[in-house]
């Protein structure tokens, strides 16, 4: 909640915060003067557009997730996905790349997993972790898709061979990501092989203060 309420300290974090901005209002405007599916897709988007907000992204890691997914919501609104040919595939690959990043850099903050820069087998599985994420986010999102085509409108464009392609699309893309992400960490600094563990604690007044 405190990097959700921290005002933004540079240009990027105030292009960042117009992002969300923009989305929020994307929802209002479809929601008055578009289709009721349009409006649903895009708020869809919402909870992505403020996660990189309360996670304290880097700015640059912010917007490139704000407008990935701006422009993924805005393309089944524009109809881009049967307009431009292989534009569904790229959305796929580069949406589900920075969502499957963002879901490792939460789980490598809360310690849920090894640090990459610990040793060399953390650096591969964090990898192979990025793009099992991505493949289970691109499931997910499939499925997503074939409850729209039954319950909400046919005209959502669901076969075999889309579905397929949409999940390879977004598991190469996440695979990617993993990478350049695992390489970036371990580009900058080392760390120690596990991260400092708390052998007791001791009650200190009303806290409790950690000790070696």
């Amino acid at each position: 909640m405190e990097n959700f309420l921290r005002a933004p300290q540079s240009i990027a974090e105030v292009a960042a915060d117009v992002l969300r901005v923009i989305g929020l209002f994307s929802v209002i405007l479809a929601a008055m003067f578009l289709a009721p599916t349009d409006a649903g897709i895009l708020a869809f988007a919402l909870p992505g557009l403020v996660a990189p907000r309360f996670l304290g992204f880097p700015a640059a890691a912010d917007i490139t997730v704000s407008a990935t997914l701006l422009i993924a919501a805005w393309s089944n609104v524009f109809d881009l996905y049967t307009l431009i040919p292989n534009w569904d595939l790229l959305v796929h690959f580069f949406c589900t790349a920075v969502l499957a990043a963002g879901l490792y850099v939460m789980l490598l903050r809360s310690q849920t997993v090894a640090d990459p820069r610990s040793h060399r087998r953390a650096a591969w599985i964090g990898v192979l972790l990025t793009a099992t994420l991505g493949l289970a986010l691109s499931a997910v999102w499939e499925m997503v898709e074939w409850l729209g085509f039954i319950f909400v409108t046919p005209d959502i464009f669901v076969t075999y061979t889309d579905t397929i392609s949409d999940m390879a699309a977004g598991g190469l893309g996440s695979l990617a990501a993993g990478v350049i992400i695992v390489r970036h960490l371990r580009s900058n600094r080392r760390v120690s092989q596990a991260p400092p563990r708390l052998s007791h604690t001791r009650r200190d007044g009303d806290s409790w203060t950690p000790t070696s």
